[in-house]
Protein backbone atom coordinates (compact mmCIF):
# COMPACT_ATOMS: atom_id res chain seq x y z
CA UNK A 1 0.00 0.00 0.00
CA UNK A 2 2.85 2.37 0.81
CA UNK A 3 4.11 2.22 -2.77
CA UNK A 4 0.69 3.50 -3.91
CA UNK A 5 0.93 6.70 -1.85
CA UNK A 6 1.77 9.57 -4.17
CA UNK A 7 1.20 12.98 -2.64
CA UNK A 8 2.34 14.91 -5.70
CA UNK A 9 0.19 13.33 -8.38
CA UNK A 10 -2.09 10.57 -7.08
CA UNK A 11 -4.05 8.62 -9.68
CA UNK A 12 -7.62 7.43 -9.80
CA UNK A 13 -8.67 3.90 -8.93
CA UNK A 14 -6.76 3.66 -5.63
CA UNK A 15 -8.06 1.27 -2.96
CA UNK A 16 -10.06 2.96 -0.22
CA UNK A 17 -7.32 2.56 2.38
CA UNK A 18 -4.80 4.28 0.11
CA UNK A 19 -7.31 7.07 -0.62
CA UNK A 20 -7.84 7.71 3.10
CA UNK A 21 -4.10 7.72 3.87
CA UNK A 22 -3.36 9.94 0.87
CA UNK A 23 -6.09 12.41 1.83
CA UNK A 24 -4.92 12.59 5.45
CA UNK A 25 -1.26 13.09 4.51
CA UNK A 26 -2.20 15.73 1.94
CA UNK A 27 -4.13 17.49 4.70
CA UNK A 28 -1.04 17.48 6.90
CA UNK A 29 1.05 18.93 4.05
CA UNK A 30 -1.68 21.54 3.54
CA UNK A 31 -1.50 22.41 7.24
CA UNK A 32 2.29 22.70 7.28
CA UNK A 33 2.95 24.60 4.06
CA UNK A 34 2.30 28.37 3.71
CA UNK A 35 -1.34 28.27 2.65
CA UNK A 36 -3.25 31.55 2.57
CA UNK A 37 -6.44 29.85 3.75
CA UNK A 38 -4.97 28.44 6.98
CA UNK A 39 -1.95 30.16 8.50
CA UNK A 40 -3.14 33.80 8.59
CA UNK A 41 -6.35 32.80 10.37
CA UNK A 42 -4.82 30.24 12.73
CA UNK A 43 -2.02 32.64 13.66
CA UNK A 44 -4.45 35.48 14.39
CA UNK A 45 -6.82 33.53 16.60
CA UNK A 46 -4.19 31.42 18.34
CA UNK A 47 -2.07 34.44 19.27
CA UNK A 48 -5.20 36.28 20.39
CA UNK A 49 -6.14 33.38 22.66
CA UNK A 50 -2.88 33.97 24.67
CA UNK A 51 -2.83 30.45 26.19
CA UNK A 52 -2.01 26.90 25.13
CA UNK A 53 -5.59 25.77 25.67
CA UNK A 54 -7.00 28.84 23.93
CA UNK A 55 -4.66 28.43 20.97
CA UNK A 56 -5.56 24.76 20.68
CA UNK A 57 -9.25 25.64 20.80
CA UNK A 58 -8.76 28.26 18.08
CA UNK A 59 -6.94 25.79 15.83
CA UNK A 60 -9.57 23.11 16.41
CA UNK A 61 -12.47 25.52 15.83
CA UNK A 62 -11.07 26.75 12.54
CA UNK A 63 -10.09 23.28 11.34
CA UNK A 64 -13.38 21.65 12.36
CA UNK A 65 -15.43 24.00 10.19
CA UNK A 66 -12.87 23.63 7.39
CA UNK A 67 -13.19 19.83 7.65
CA UNK A 68 -16.98 19.93 7.48
CA UNK A 69 -16.85 22.11 4.36
CA UNK A 70 -14.33 19.84 2.63
CA UNK A 71 -16.37 16.74 3.47
CA UNK A 72 -19.54 18.31 2.03
CA UNK A 73 -17.89 19.33 -1.24
CA UNK A 74 -16.08 16.00 -1.47
CA UNK A 75 -19.50 14.31 -1.43
CA UNK A 76 -20.74 16.72 -4.09
CA UNK A 77 -17.64 15.97 -6.17
CA UNK A 78 -18.38 12.23 -6.01
CA UNK A 79 -21.84 12.98 -7.40
CA UNK A 80 -20.28 15.22 -10.10
CA UNK A 81 -22.02 18.25 -8.59
CA UNK A 82 -18.91 20.31 -7.79
CA UNK A 83 -17.78 21.26 -11.31
CA UNK A 84 -18.72 24.88 -10.62
CA UNK A 85 -15.89 25.04 -8.07
CA UNK A 86 -13.39 24.91 -10.92
CA UNK A 87 -14.46 28.40 -11.98
CA UNK A 88 -11.21 30.44 -11.96
CA UNK A 89 -13.04 33.37 -10.35
CA UNK A 90 -14.01 31.33 -7.30
CA UNK A 91 -10.70 31.88 -5.50
CA UNK A 92 -11.01 35.64 -6.06
CA UNK A 93 -14.47 35.63 -4.51
CA UNK A 94 -13.22 33.52 -1.60
CA UNK A 95 -10.38 36.01 -1.04
CA UNK A 96 -12.92 38.82 -0.81
CA UNK A 97 -15.21 36.87 1.53
CA UNK A 98 -12.32 35.83 3.77
CA UNK A 99 -10.96 39.38 3.74
CA UNK A 100 -14.31 40.86 4.78
CA UNK A 101 -14.66 38.27 7.56
CA UNK A 102 -11.11 38.93 8.79
CA UNK A 103 -11.58 42.69 8.76
CA UNK A 104 -14.92 42.41 10.58
CA UNK A 105 -13.35 40.18 13.26
CA UNK A 106 -10.41 42.55 13.73
CA UNK A 107 -12.79 45.49 14.00
CA UNK A 108 -14.94 43.59 16.51
CA UNK A 109 -11.94 42.83 18.71
CA UNK A 110 -10.91 46.50 18.77
CA UNK A 111 -14.40 47.94 19.14
CA UNK A 112 -14.67 47.93 22.94
CA UNK A 113 -13.57 46.31 26.18
CA UNK A 114 -11.50 47.00 29.26
CA UNK A 115 -7.74 46.77 29.33
CA UNK A 116 -5.23 46.66 32.14
CA UNK A 117 -1.58 47.22 32.79
CA UNK A 118 0.60 46.66 35.78
CA UNK A 119 1.38 49.69 37.88
CA UNK A 120 3.68 48.81 40.72
CA UNK A 121 2.06 45.88 42.48
CA UNK A 122 -1.46 46.88 41.48
CA UNK A 123 -3.50 46.33 38.33
CA UNK A 124 -5.08 49.54 37.08
CA UNK A 125 -6.97 50.78 34.03
CA UNK A 126 -5.15 52.97 31.56
CA UNK A 127 -6.58 53.97 28.19
CA UNK A 128 -3.30 55.23 26.75
CA UNK A 129 -1.33 51.98 26.94
CA UNK A 130 -3.36 49.65 24.72
CA UNK A 131 -6.61 50.09 22.87
CA UNK A 132 -9.68 48.47 24.47
CA UNK A 133 -10.15 44.97 23.11
CA UNK A 134 -12.91 42.37 23.11
CA UNK A 135 -12.33 38.67 23.78
CA UNK A 136 -12.10 36.47 20.70
CA UNK A 137 -14.86 33.93 20.18
CA UNK A 138 -14.15 30.43 18.78
CA UNK A 139 -17.22 30.95 16.59
CA UNK A 140 -15.27 33.53 14.61
CA UNK A 141 -12.58 30.97 13.81
CA UNK A 142 -15.24 28.45 12.81
CA UNK A 143 -16.85 30.96 10.46
CA UNK A 144 -13.49 31.68 8.88
CA UNK A 145 -12.75 27.98 8.52
CA UNK A 146 -15.96 27.32 6.63
CA UNK A 147 -15.48 30.30 4.31
CA UNK A 148 -11.79 29.58 3.65
CA UNK A 149 -12.58 25.98 2.74
CA UNK A 150 -14.16 27.08 -0.52
CA UNK A 151 -10.78 28.07 -1.92
CA UNK A 152 -9.86 25.90 -4.92
CA UNK A 153 -6.17 25.15 -5.14
CA UNK A 154 -3.93 22.18 -5.93
CA UNK A 155 -5.08 20.20 -2.91
CA UNK A 156 -8.76 20.75 -3.73
CA UNK A 157 -8.16 19.61 -7.32
CA UNK A 158 -6.75 16.30 -6.06
CA UNK A 159 -9.50 15.74 -3.50
CA UNK A 160 -12.41 16.66 -5.78
CA UNK A 161 -11.24 15.28 -9.13
CA UNK A 162 -9.15 12.24 -8.14
CA UNK A 163 -9.79 10.92 -4.63
CA UNK A 164 -13.51 11.59 -4.11
CA UNK A 165 -14.58 10.14 -7.51
CA UNK A 166 -12.53 7.01 -6.70
CA UNK A 167 -14.70 6.06 -3.74
CA UNK A 168 -16.92 3.08 -4.53
CA UNK A 169 -20.12 4.29 -2.89
CA UNK A 170 -22.16 7.48 -2.69
CA UNK A 171 -22.20 6.94 1.07
CA UNK A 172 -18.42 7.32 1.18
CA UNK A 173 -17.91 10.28 -1.14
CA UNK A 174 -17.36 12.60 1.82
CA UNK A 175 -14.50 10.53 3.27
CA UNK A 176 -11.52 12.00 1.30
CA UNK A 177 -12.56 15.56 2.12
CA UNK A 178 -13.09 14.70 5.78
CA UNK A 179 -9.72 13.00 6.16
CA UNK A 180 -8.02 15.83 4.30
CA UNK A 181 -9.59 18.21 6.84
CA UNK A 182 -8.51 16.00 9.74
CA UNK A 183 -4.94 16.04 8.46
CA UNK A 184 -5.06 19.82 8.29
CA UNK A 185 -6.62 19.90 11.76
CA UNK A 186 -3.78 17.82 13.21
CA UNK A 187 -1.24 20.44 12.16
CA UNK A 188 -3.28 23.59 12.66
CA UNK A 189 -4.51 22.63 16.13
CA UNK A 190 -0.93 21.82 17.16
CA UNK A 191 0.30 25.11 15.70
CA UNK A 192 -2.46 26.98 17.49
CA UNK A 193 -1.49 25.41 20.80
CA UNK A 194 2.17 26.31 20.22
CA UNK A 195 1.32 29.93 19.32
CA UNK A 196 -0.88 30.24 22.39
CA UNK A 197 1.73 28.59 24.62
CA UNK A 198 4.45 30.90 23.35
CA UNK A 199 2.27 33.92 24.02
CA UNK A 200 1.47 32.69 27.54
CA UNK A 201 5.21 32.30 28.27
CA UNK A 202 6.09 35.86 27.26
CA UNK A 203 8.23 37.52 29.92
CA UNK A 204 5.62 40.14 30.80
CA UNK A 205 2.76 40.17 33.33
CA UNK A 206 -0.25 38.03 32.30
CA UNK A 207 -2.59 41.02 32.01
CA UNK A 208 -0.12 42.77 29.73
CA UNK A 209 0.40 39.61 27.67
CA UNK A 210 -3.35 39.47 27.15
CA UNK A 211 -3.32 42.99 25.74
CA UNK A 212 -0.34 42.25 23.50
CA UNK A 213 -2.08 39.12 22.18
CA UNK A 214 -5.33 40.89 21.37
CA UNK A 215 -3.54 43.84 19.81
CA UNK A 216 -1.55 41.50 17.55
CA UNK A 217 -4.61 39.48 16.60
CA UNK A 218 -6.71 42.51 15.75
CA UNK A 219 -3.96 44.11 13.65
CA UNK A 220 -3.35 40.86 11.77
CA UNK A 221 -7.05 40.42 11.04
CA UNK A 222 -7.65 44.04 10.09
CA UNK A 223 -4.74 44.58 7.74
CA UNK A 224 -4.68 40.98 6.55
CA UNK A 225 -8.38 41.29 5.76
CA UNK A 226 -7.77 44.38 3.67
CA UNK A 227 -4.96 42.59 1.81
CA UNK A 228 -7.17 39.57 1.07
CA UNK A 229 -10.05 41.71 -0.17
CA UNK A 230 -7.72 43.79 -2.35
CA UNK A 231 -6.18 40.61 -3.80
CA UNK A 232 -9.64 39.28 -4.59
CA UNK A 233 -10.79 42.48 -6.26
CA UNK A 234 -7.59 42.73 -8.33
CA UNK A 235 -7.97 39.08 -9.36
CA UNK A 236 -11.49 39.77 -10.61
CA UNK A 237 -10.41 42.87 -12.52
CA UNK A 238 -7.22 41.23 -13.84
CA UNK A 239 -8.05 37.52 -14.21
CA UNK A 240 -4.48 36.63 -15.15
CA UNK A 241 -3.10 37.81 -11.81
CA UNK A 242 -3.44 34.41 -10.13
CA UNK A 243 -1.47 32.83 -12.98
CA UNK A 244 1.61 34.93 -12.23
CA UNK A 245 3.74 32.45 -10.31
CA UNK A 246 7.34 31.47 -9.71
CA UNK A 247 7.98 27.76 -10.18
CA UNK A 248 10.27 26.29 -7.54
CA UNK A 249 12.07 22.93 -7.84
CA UNK A 250 10.17 21.56 -4.84
CA UNK A 251 7.49 19.05 -5.83
CA UNK A 252 5.35 19.90 -2.79
CA UNK A 253 2.01 21.58 -3.28
CA UNK A 254 1.98 25.18 -1.96
CA UNK A 255 5.78 25.26 -2.32
CA UNK A 256 6.07 24.41 -6.03
CA UNK A 257 4.19 27.41 -7.39
CA UNK A 258 4.82 30.66 -5.51
CA UNK A 259 2.17 33.23 -6.32
CA UNK A 260 -0.44 35.51 -4.85
CA UNK A 261 -1.32 33.03 -2.09
CA UNK A 262 2.25 32.95 -0.81
CA UNK A 263 2.40 36.75 -0.91
CA UNK A 264 -0.78 36.96 1.20
CA UNK A 265 0.65 34.56 3.79
CA UNK A 266 3.95 36.42 3.97
CA UNK A 267 2.29 39.82 4.27
CA UNK A 268 -0.37 38.82 6.78
CA UNK A 269 1.66 36.58 9.07
CA UNK A 270 5.26 37.76 8.75
CA UNK A 271 4.91 41.48 8.06
CA UNK A 272 1.67 42.40 9.83
CA UNK A 273 1.37 39.64 12.43
CA UNK A 274 4.97 39.26 13.56
CA UNK A 275 5.64 42.97 13.09
CA UNK A 276 2.66 43.91 15.27
CA UNK A 277 3.68 41.32 17.87
CA UNK A 278 7.22 42.72 18.10
CA UNK A 279 5.97 46.31 18.43
CA UNK A 280 3.39 45.36 21.08
CA UNK A 281 5.93 43.34 23.05
CA UNK A 282 8.39 46.25 23.06
CA UNK A 283 5.64 48.60 24.18
CA UNK A 284 4.59 46.23 26.96
CA UNK A 285 8.13 45.70 28.23
CA UNK A 286 8.72 49.45 28.16
CA UNK A 287 5.58 50.02 30.27
CA UNK A 288 6.62 47.32 32.73
CA UNK A 289 10.10 48.84 33.01
CA UNK A 290 8.61 52.29 33.72
CA UNK A 291 6.41 50.97 36.49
Amino acid sequence: MLTAINLWNPHTGLPITAIVVTAFLLGMVHGITPDEHTWPITFSYAIGAYSTQGGLRAGLSFSFAFTVQRAVVSELAYMALAKWMENPRLDALVYIAVGIAMFAAGWYIRSMGRVFHVHGLKTVHHHEDFEPMRDISPWMAMGHGFIAGWGFGAFAVIIYTVLAPSMNSVWLGWVPGAFFGLGTMTIQASAGALFGHWMAKAHIPPAMAKNVAKSTASATLLYGGMAFSLAGILSLVFPGLENIVWISPLHVHNLHTIGIGFVLVAFTVLIVGVGSLIRSMRKAKSLVARH
